[in-house]
């Protein structure tokens, strides 16, 4: 006979989207069986990988980076807005509201 798969399920541990699959399986097919697709979809579901890196933020930083230890910028206390202008990038003080 089969382990109990409820057993085997920690639903704390679920993303709330986990969650809401579980739930639906138990309530379309019974809750023995949606815990055991539940368990198997888990198994077959590729590990989650490392979110990529943004390559505008990393295009930013290096071009930023090397002007800021030549004390050639300085950014202002509260951040910076940068923005697209024609042809060029416009980097502002953000509006103090």
């Amino acid at each position: 006979m089969a382990r109990n798969p409820a057993s085997i399920l920690d639903e704390n541990a679920l993303t709330k989207g986990e969650l809401r699959k579980l739930n639906a399986l138990r309530k379309s097919v019974g809750e023995d069986i949606g815990d055991m697709a539940f368990v198997e979809w888990l198994r077959k579901k590729p590990l989650a990988l490392a979110e990529s890196e943004d390559k505008n933020a990393v295009l930013i930083a290096d071009t930023l980076i090397p002007l800021i230890e030549q004390n050639k910028l300085r950014i202002p206390r509260g951040g910076y807005i940068i923005r697209r202008g024609r042809g060029r990038v416009i980097v502002e003080r953000p509006d103090s509201d």
